[in-house]
């Protein structure tokens, strides 16, 4: 359509009214239709003359044109119709592609309708002996997914449930530097099987400390039952700081696949599904995923070009892939190198909310450098690779315009991640201030909740006056990996508050399932009003840090000790007051509390198996006298049912006396719609 007639809509609809609402510009999207169409029509015409678009890039194309023609902006609303949008590229906006606050560029789905931004492509596979064969000749990345009737399915898998343990280091020193590289391994008898004829495709994943790492097999020695692995780890094949091996399992084993399970053959260009009961070819939709992204926000900060004012409601994103690239393991903290399949860098005041993001290759959206104010509320985000929402930008050193921050990620549903990358965080803040992380609903999810923060020890950092509030966080860690937390904060963060927050059930495979975890250096943060309970490790653990404030909590009934405290410093660890502290015969206080560097008083203690609880160096008058809860009790707070998580005091609870004020913790997680 010639730009003419672009001119000569929008002049029809200039002359219609005066106010920028009503003179929006609508386009219409729908699988029918035809990019030599106009648009303005939601369905052809009866002549079929006219009517919707057939791709989302031509849409863009036209309110392109449209906003660089127009003196005085209007809003532009490009509505999808329900449907599957396969797109060859990643749809990308730019700066040309900027509204303001009063005339958007708006992309949104029709009313009651459902349409899906697809990276991948529909396949018809053909059935050979009750497997479905795919041809995939150009896959440039091995395939760790494919969905098959819009859900997730994973390469065949060994051992099929579980993990296995690694038997020896290969003659690795168990007592080197944890950050020592690993490149084999030994296994133990049929973990891995000499039948299998080609084993270079077969990837390896091996777990130890808080990371997962993605390997693919050299060569294997059957007789000294040694694998060698085509890349290093970042660090040694043990579990922790012992010499105790980790674990591994292996993905894409061309033995027997179990029903949903696929075998990828590279050299032979096809995929081998074994189909679960009730799929058939024909009726069952199979997506290959090709794109690693599916949308950009692509603005460029270090030059002062932003995209604003752009805003996504209603779509669903799928089907997209990743590869770490041939010579990392992916390894890192909190799977920090493995991208969001949305993507925002230089974008400000742009909006991502009602979307549904599922079956993706990594993480589900990724704001980069220079991104604020932009708002990602009331998404879907589950079934993903990696993480959920990660957050980035410059650091301390940085210049001002690429730095991160003011965004609001709120009132999201964000679970089942992992799935391939298991160290994804449910929504991850590194280098990022002044950010509200609120209301999100996070559950199953192999490694941390949320973490915020980016800097180890005492360095300079630009996390400061973040909020995490009223998040309702669970099934967390399901025994995968270590050192992880509900709500993960690392370095010195200023003006940081985490309150409201309903934090249950963390449980690590080793060390370190925590609800709150101040990590490394964590620094002015102040930690209130909180529920967490049903943890493994701690319901609150200080690595180390300072001044901290942690105040009218509640941390119940997590196993190994309800509050943590790791290293002795010269400073004061924390302040810890008016919370509590209610076990059933674990430790109330444990690990390291040798020295007198902690303010702490005015507690309630509880352990509802054993009245008269020990305390760091003896009985409670001994730790008392130390200085420490001088005006603490120990005392039943009489909850009413905290067995099934009901932590509402009944009256004449005790709780009053030191001054702990009750708060109103059912209100965690996403909020109904107003």
């Amino acid at each position: 359509m010639h730009i003419h007639r672009v001119l000569s809509l929008l002049a029809l609809t200039l002359t219609c009214t005066s106010t920028y609402a009503q003179r929006a510009a609508n386009f219409y999207v729908a699988p029918h239709g035809k990019d030599t169409w106009n648009g303005t029509l939601p369905a052809p015409n009866a002549a079929g003359t006219e009517g919707p678009l057939a791709t989302p890039e031509r849409a863009l194309e036209i309110a392109r044109k449209l906003r660089k023609a127009d003196s005085k902006p209007a809003p532009i609303n490009i509505i999808l119709r329900g449907g599957r949008y396969e797109l060859a590229e990643p749809l990308t906006f730019t700066p040309a592609d900027s509204g303001t606050e009063s005339a958007p560029l708006v992309f949104t789905a029709h009313p009651n309708e459902i349409p899906i931004l697809s990276g991948g492509t529909l396949i018809t596979p053909k059935v050979v002996n009750a497997d479905w064969l795919i041809p995939v000749p150009d896959a440039k990345f091995p395939i760790r997914h494919i969905s098959v009737s819009g859900e997730m399915r994973l390469p065949g898998r060994w051992p099929k449930e579980g993990q296995f343990t690694i038997t020896g280091l290969a003659g690795a020193d168990p007592k080197a530097n944890y950050r020592t590289a690993a490149d084999k391994f030994e296994f133990a008898e049929g973990q891995i099987d000499p039948t299998w004829k080609d084993t270079s495709e077969i990837e390896v994943v091996v777990l130890h400390f808080w990371v997962a790492g993605h390997y693919r097999i050299k060569s294997v020695d059957h007789k000294t039952r040694i694998v060698a692995l085509d890349r290093p780890s970042i660090r040694r094949f043990t579990e922790d700081g012992g010499p105790k091996p980790g674990r591994f399992y292996l993905r894409n084993v061309p033995g027997e696949l179990a029903p949903g399970e696929f075998h990828h053959d590279r050299s032979a260009g096809v995929i081998r599904y074994r189909p679960r009961a009730g799929e058939a070819t024909g009726t069952t939709p199979v997506v290959i995923p090709r794109l690693d992204c599916i949308v950009r926000f692509e603005g460029k900060p270090e030059s002062g070009s932003f995209i604003e004012h752009v805003e996504v409601r209603g779509l669903t994103f799928s089907d997209s892939t990743f590869d770490v690239g041939p010579k990392i393991a992916g390894d890192l903290q909190a799977a920090q190198n493995v991208p969001g399949s949305v993507r925002m860098r230089g974008a400000k005041h742009c909006t991502i909310t009602d979307c549904r993001l599922v079956n993706l290759g990594g993480y589900g959206i990724d704001v980069t450098e220079g991104s604020r104010q932009n708002h990602l509320t009331r998404n879907e985000l589950a079934s993903l690779a990696a993480g959920g929402i990660r957050m980035n930008g410059g650091g301390a050193g940085s210049p001002a315009a690429l730095r991160t921050g003011e965004n609001l990620i709120a009132d999201n549903h964000v679970h089942h991640l992992g799935l391939v990358f298991h160290a994804g965080v449910g929504i991850l803040s590194q280098h990022a201030d002044q950010n509200r992380l609120e209301h999100n609903h996070i559950h199953h999810v192999d490694y941390t909740g949320i973490s915020v923060g980016w800097v180890w020890g005492y360095g300079k950092s630009v996390s400061e006056n973040n909020i995490v509030e009223g998040n309702l966080i669970h099934d967390i860690g399901q025994k995968r990996l270590s050192d992880m937390g509900g709500i993960y904060m690392l370095g010195i963060s200023p003006g940081t508050t985490i309150r409201g927050n309903v934090i249950h059930d963390v449980d690590s495979f080793g060390y370190g399932g925590w609800g709150i975890y101040t990590d490394e250096g964590s620094t002015g943060i102040t930690i209130e009003n909180n529920l967490v309970y049903r943890t493994k490790s701690g319901g609150f653990h200080q690595h180390y840090g300072k001044e901290n404030l942690i105040r009218n909590n509640i941390f119940a009934l997590a196993r190994e000790g309800q509050l943590m405290r790791s290293r002795a410093e010269p400073h004061i660890s924390f302040t810890f007051e008016r919370n509590i502290v209610y076990a059933n015969k674990a430790p109330l206080l444990a690990k390291n509390w040798a020295d007198d560097k902690f303010n702490i008083d005015y507690n309630l203690y509880w352990d509802r198996g054993n009245n008269a609880p020990a305390f760091p160096g003896g009985k409670f008058a001994e730790w008392q006298a130390r200085g420490h809860d001088t005006h603490s009790l120990i005392a039943d707070p009489l909850f009413v049912d905290p067995e099934k998580g009901d932590f509402h005091m009944k009256p004449n609870s005790p709780a009053e006396k030191i001054g702990f004020k009750p708060f109103n913790y059912s209100t965690a997680g996403v909020r109904p719609r107003k």
